[in-house]
C-alpha cells in the first residue's frame, strides 16, 4: 500500500525532493549496483537475489543477448560468441586484445582503431559489452526501486589512463547514463569504510580485482581526502590467478590433444576452485576431458605457494609506490581489502605481514567499491547538500608538451591531485612565424620519443613578430575524471586552439610499470641528453640570429676579417653540434658570442640612430 504525506491546512511542506542516484563498481570478473536507501548504501540485487553480476556477454544465432551467470556459463561451450573481462580490452590497440584474448576472433575496426571482437551479431567492441552491462545494471536499479535513475558515479581503476578512462565514459554514453563522476576504486572504498569521516590518518588501499591491481595512499586531513600516490598494473588480477590454476592444472592432467572447448572447460573449472578455496582448506572439482572424468583435489597452502608470484609482484608494486609517496610502510594506520581476488587468504595475511597490522576485511570486498561510490552519488545528486566531503585523486604519470629540440616540457607532475588546471608560457622560434604545433604527451622522461604521444594540435594566425616576442599561454586541464583537455592561446591577438585528449587506445598491460621503472633506471641519462639537446637549441638560436644579422648588416657594419672571422666560429659550432660534445658546444657558443658582441652593439647604435634620424631633440 502507498503512504500519503498528510500535513495540517496552510502548512504543507515542499515536495520530497531526493532524487536517485547510484553507485555502479564496472568489474573485470563482476559489476554491481548500489544506491543509497534510508541513508544507507545498499547494494541492489536482481530478481533471483543476487547481487553480482558476472561481467560476461554472450550473443546468440537468434539474435538474444545474455548477461551475467547464464553467459559466463555459456562461455565454456560458446566461447567465441561470449565476452568476459571487457574491461581488460578497454582502451587498448588490436595487437594487445589479440595477444591477450587468443580465443576470440579479434580485428580491427575499419574506422578506428578500436579492436573488435567477430560475433555471430556482429563485429563488438570493449565499449559495446561495457555499455550492455551498464543498461543490464542501471535496468536492476530502476526495477528495485521503481524510479528512473538521475545519475551514476562509475568507478575505475586509480591507474586507467586516459584512454581507458574515455572509453569507460563512452560505454556509459552509451548505455545512456548521466555520469556524474569516474570515481577511483580506492578512493570509493575509503568512502564506504567512512575513512573520509575520520579526523586524521593515512591509510593504504589495496585493491585487486579480476583483471586489475591498485594500490593508492591516502590522508585525511581537515576533511580533505587527498590521494598521495597510486601505483599498480592494469593487467594483473584474478583472471592471473586463474591462468596460474589452468597451467597447474594441465601439469596434473596431462591430457593431449585439448579441442578450445576443453580449454575452456579448464578455465571455468580453475575459476570454481579458486572461489571454492576462499572458504575452505581443500577443494575437489571434476574434469571432463576426451570423455574421461578426471578428479583434482588442492589445498588453501598449495594454492597459496602456486600464486605467491603473483602476489610478491602486487608487494613489490605497493612497496615501490610507497617509496614514490616518500613515506615508510609503518606510517600507515589502517589498510583496507578491496576486490573479489582479496578473498585468497594468502593475500590477506602476505598484506598483513608487510603493513604489521591486520588489513580491513569487515565490508564484502566485492561491494565495498559499489558501497562507495553510491555515497559519492548521493552527494553530488545533491541529497545532501551540507556534506562536506572533499576528494582529490592524481595523475598517474606527468603531463607534459614537446618543445624544441625532441623535449619534454612537463606541465602537471605525477601525482598531483585532481581536478587540476595548470598553464606556462611558450614563444616563437622564428622571425615572423605565424604557425605553431603542439604534441602532447605523457610519460616521465625527458625526451619526446621516450614518452606516450598523446595528442597533435596547431595554433593557427599568429601575428608575425620577431623571435620570442609572441606570448602562447598553453593551459592543461585535468577534470575530476582524469580527462585531459589541452588549449592555446596567444596572448595579444586572443587567437586559440584547444584539443580534448581522446586516444583510441591506451596502454599497454606492462607500459605503465616500465615508464616509471625507465625513468629511474635513465635518469642520469635523460638529464645528460636533455643537457644536450638544450645547449644544441641555445646554438642553433644564435646561429640563426647571426645568419639574418649578416645577411642585413654584414656587409656595411663588418670589415672583411671580421665577417671571416665570425664566419669560421659559426663553422666550428656547427662541427661541434655534429659530434654532440655538449663541453666543445658551450666553448664555441662562448667564443662566437664574444666575437660578434661588437656586431651587436654597432647594429644597435645604428637602430637608434635610424630611430632618431630628421626628429628635434627637444621633441624627444
Amino acid at each position: 500500500m502507498a503512504l500519503l504525506q498528510i500535513s495540517e491546512p496552510g502548512k504543507q511542506q515542499a515536495p520530497h525532493q531526493h532524487r536517485l542516484a547510484v553507485g555502479i563498481d564496472l568489474g573485470t570478473s563482476n559489476s554491481l549496483v548500489a544506491t543509497v536507501k534510508s541513508a544507507t548504501s545498499t547494494v541492489l540485487v536482481d530478481e533471483k537475489g543476487n547481487k553480482l553480476l558476472p561481467s560476461a556477454v554472450n550473443f546468440s544465432q537468434d539474435g538474444k543477448i545474455t548477461v551475467g551467470h547464464k553467459a559466463r556459463e555459456l562461455a565454456q561451450h560458446d566461447y567465441k560468441n561470449t565476452i568476459v573481462s571487457a574491461k581488460r580490452m578497454l582502451g587498448k590497440n588490436l595487437e594487445e586484445v589479440t595477444a591477450e584474448f587468443p580465443a576470440l576472433n579479434i580485428v580491427k575496426s575499419p574506422e578506428s582503431n578500436v579492436p573488435k571482437i567477430k560475433t555471430c551479431q556482429g563485429e563488438k567492441s570493449a565499449i559495446d559489452i561495457s555499455a550492455i552491462i551498464l543498461q543490464k545494471l542501471v535496468k536492476r536499479a530502476e526495477d528495485s526501486l521503481g524510479v528512473k535513475i538521475k545519475g551514476a558515479v562509475i568507478t575505475v581503476p586509480a591507474y586507467f589512463d586516459d584512454g581507458q578512462r574515455q572509453a569507460t565514459r563512452d560505454a556509459a554514453r552509451l548505455a545512456d547514463i548521466n555520469v556524474l563522476r569516474l570515481l577511483n576504486e580506492p578512493t570509493a572504498a575509503a568512502i564506504a569504510y567512512g575513512l573520509d569521516q575520520k579526523s586524521a590518518g593515512t591509510f593504504a588501499i589495496y585493491d585487486l580485482g579480476g583483471g586489475t591491481f591498485d594500490i593508492s595512499i591516502l590522508r585525511l586531513e581537515k576533511g580533505l581526502l587527498e590521494v598521495m600516490a597510486v601505483g599498480g598494473d592494469s593487467a594483473l588480477g584474478g583472471d592471473d590467478f586463474d591462468s596460474a590454476l589452468v597451467d597447474w592444472i594441465y601439469g596434473e592432467v596431462k591430457v593431449k590433444n585439448l579441442t578450445s572447448l576443453d580449454k575452456a572447460h579448464i578455465r571455468y573449472k580453475a575459476r570454481e576452485l579458486k572461489e571454492l578455496l576462499t572458504e575452505e582448506d581443500s577443494a575437489a572439482i571434476e574434469l571432463r576431458l576426451n570423455k574421461k572424468k578426471i578428479k583434482l583435489e588442492l589445498s588453501q597452502k598449495q594454492m597459496g605457494s602456486i600464486l605467491d608470484p603473483l602476489i610478491e609482484k602486487t608487494l613489490n608494486i605497493v612497496k615501490s609506490t610507497f617509496k614514490d609517496a616518500g613515506i615508510k610502510l609503518n606510517d600507515i594506520d589502517e589498510v583496507v581489502m578491496v576486490g573479489g581476488s582479496t578473498r585468497v587468504l594468502r593475500v590477506r595475511e602476505q598484506i598483513g605481514e608487510l603493513f604489521g597490522k591486520k588489513p580491513h576485511t569487515e565490508i564484502n570486498p566485492d561491494e565495498v567499491v559499489a558501497i562507495g561510490a553510491a555515497i559519492q552519488a548521493d552527494i553530488l545528486i545533491g541529497n545532501k547538500p551540507d556534506s562536506d566531503m572533499l576528494l582529490l585523486d592524481v595523475t598517474p604519470l606527468s603531463l607534459g608538451i614537446e618543445t624544441m629540440g625532441g623535449l619534454v616540457e612537463k606541465i602537471i607532475p605525477r601525482n598531483t591531485p585532481i581536478p587540476v588546471a595548470m598553464a606556462q608560457e611558450f614563444t616563437t622560434f622564428k622571425d615572423g612565424q605565424t604557425l605553431m604545433f603542439f604534441h602532447v604527451v605523457q610519460g616521465e622522461r625527458e625526451m619526446v620519443a621516450d614518452n606516450r604521444s598523446l595528442a597533435r594540435f596547431e595554433l593557427e594566425n599568429i601575428p608575425p613578430m620577431v623571435a620570442g616576442a609572441a606570448r602562447i599561454l598553453v593551459t592543461f586541464q585535468v577534470d575530476a575524471d582524469g580527462l585531459l583537455s589541452v588549449a592555446a592561446e596567444e596572448q595579444t591577438s586572443k587567437v586559440s586552439a584547444k584539443v580534448v585528449v581522446k586516444p583510441s587506445y591506451g596502454l599497454s598491460e606492462t607500459e605503465i610499470e616500465a615508464m616509471l621503472k625507465e625513468s629511474m633506471e635513465n635518469a642520469g641519462i635523460d638529464l645528460e641528453q636533455r643537457a644536450l639537446a638544450e645547449q644544441k637549441l641555445e646554438a642553433d638560436s644564435l646561429l640563426e640570429a647571426l645568419t639574418n644579422a649578416l645577411e642585413q648588416d654584414g656587409e656595411d657594419l663588418l670589415d672583411k676579417e671580421e665577417n671571416q672571422a665570425i664566419q669560421l666560429a659559426m663553422d666550428d659550432l656547427k662541427n661541434a653540434k655534429q659530434v654532440s660534445d655538449i663541453d666543445k658546444i658551450k666553448q664555441k657558443v662562448e667564443t662566437l658570442n664574444n666575437l660578434s658582441q661588437e656586431f651587436a652593439s654597432r647594429r644597435m647604435n645604428k637602430s637608434i640612430n635610424e630611430a632618431l634620424s630628421g626628429q628635434n631633440v627637444n621633441d624627444i
